[in-house]
């Protein structure tokens, strides 16, 4: 993310429920996958947790980028 996009976040994240609820979200999923990452060896349930983990950080993710893409044009 770059530091323009980093700085709409901060500026909207108290105004824009729904932007806080998916910021709040990814950060989740990164501490849960950091996690998830740092283990030697993962269990298949594991394995099929982190891709799910991956998937839904990367639609939250997008979901990020259209919401501040609203507060660009501002």
């Amino acid at each position: 993310m770059e530091k323009n996009e980093k700085d709409l976040i901060a500026q909207y994240i108290d105004q824009d429920e729904e932007l806080k609820k998916y910021v709040e979200q990814h950060a989740k999923y990164e501490e849960i996958l950091e996690d998830l990452n740092s283990k030697v060896y993962l269990t298949p349930d594991e394995e099929i947790e982190k891709k799910t983990l991956q998937k839904k950080k990367l639609i939250g993710k997008e979901k990020i980028y259209q919401i501040i893409s609203k507060y660009k044009d501002l």
